[in-house]
């Protein structure tokens, strides 16, 4: 094992500065009696009196969480769907159109990909609104729920729907008796990652957004754009609450699982 340097340490600590600093400096900043975020005034909780009070802060971020749930779940069900017929479906007529059609938005830069939805909108006479942007957050967070589902696909075991087939099952009820159960953590991580994808999207949002429905990264970068203030401080710390909740509690979770399978293991190994 390598012994653990001067040098290692002084990476490892000017690297996690690097990555954290700036969040606790924006946490500490958010709890400033003074509205000047350079110049500290005392510890006070005003701001997020006041935050909850800014509706447009609110209204924003309700039509994000919209956005988000509606988006993510269309496109956990097609990503899934198309990652089957890529994996499961061989070869066919069109696999490379279609297969390139899905992964596309990987590649895709967010500025070509906004333009050409927001013209594809103005073209059909669509208004822009909630509809709108969750259009365009499926079509570019699709993609990475079928990379997600379609890795796991590739190493699952065929023999067990083969053998629910045997059993009088339909090829729809071994997907969804045999199959689905099991890729259900793949199909939960990629509604998640496309769920954070459709939070944190800024680009595309600002190309397919209208009038009527203007999600909070919007909102936020147009605040910005003028100052910042202690309420976007604010709001950002109850966001990096919320990340780091979520992240604890998966974690949580997840090795609590470990743990139990592995009881499980250790039982079936002993009755064996």
């Amino acid at each position: 094992m390598r012994r653990f340097s001067w040098f290692n340490a002084t990476s490892l600590t000017l690297g996690f500065a690097f990555l954290y600093l700036p969040m606790i400096i924006l946490i500490i900043y958010s709890f400033n009696a003074s509205r000047l975020v350079t110049v500290w005034a005392g510890f006070s909780t005003q701001w997020y009196g006041t935050l909850l009070q800014n509706e447009s802060f609110l209204d924003a971020a309700w039509v994000t969480v919209q956005v988000a749930v509606a988006s993510s779940t269309i496109a956990t069900v097609l990503g899934t769907m198309g990652a089957y017929v890529l994996v499961r479906g061989g070869r066919f007529m069109g696999r490379t159109v279609f297969s390139g059609m899905i992964y596309a938005p990987l590649v895709m830069p967010e500025v070509i990909t906004g333009l050409s939805l927001l013209l594809l909108f103005i073209g059909i006479g669509l208004d822009r609104g909630i509809f709108t942007i969750v259009l365009a957050h499926t079509t570019f967070s699709m993609c990475f729920v079928s990379v997600v589902v379609s890795s796991r696909l590739v190493s699952f075991d065929k023999s067990l729907e083969e053998a629910a087939l045997d059993l009088g099952c339909t090829p729809f009820d071994a997907f969804r008796l045999v199959t689905l159960p099991i890729i259900a953590p793949a199909v939960i991580s990629g509604w998640l990652l496309a769920f954070t994808l459709s939070l944190d999207d800024l680009v595309i949002a600002s190309f397919t957004a209208g009038p009527s429905a203007t999600t909070l990264p919007i909102r936020i970068f147009s605040a910005v754009r003028l100052g910042v203030s202690p309420e976007i401080n604010a709001l950002s710390t109850i966001m990096i609450a919320i990340v780091t909740i979520g992240v604890v509690t998966a974690s949580i979770i997840t090795k609590r699982n470990s743990l139990a399978q592995q009881r499980d293991e250790q039982a079936a190994a002993r009755t064996a």
